[in-house]
């Protein structure tokens, strides 16, 4: 999937991969996807609770060895 920006917060703890991309997705125009790369096991319903609370919508999340891979879009 295509993204506009990457954010790595591998190996951030709660609540910073969240802190990180709220500040990441607040330079981005709407329409535009921001990929989001974390290793802490909270952050797969966090990101999903903040991009739905904060009006953006989860494209995507993956699992890949322990790496999780969301793709947000910003509305």
């Amino acid at each position: 999937m295509n993204s506009d920006k990457v954010l790595d917060a591998k190996g951030l703890a709660c609540p910073m991969p969240i802190v990180r991309a709220k500040k990441a997705i607040t330079d981005m125009e709407a329409g535009q996807v921001l990929e989001i790369h974390a290793t802490d096991q909270g952050s797969k319903t966090d990101i999903a609770a903040w991009a739905k609370s904060s009006g953006h919508e989860l494209l995507k999340d993956t699992d890949e060895g322990g790496v999780f891979k969301f793709w947000v879009k910003k509305n």
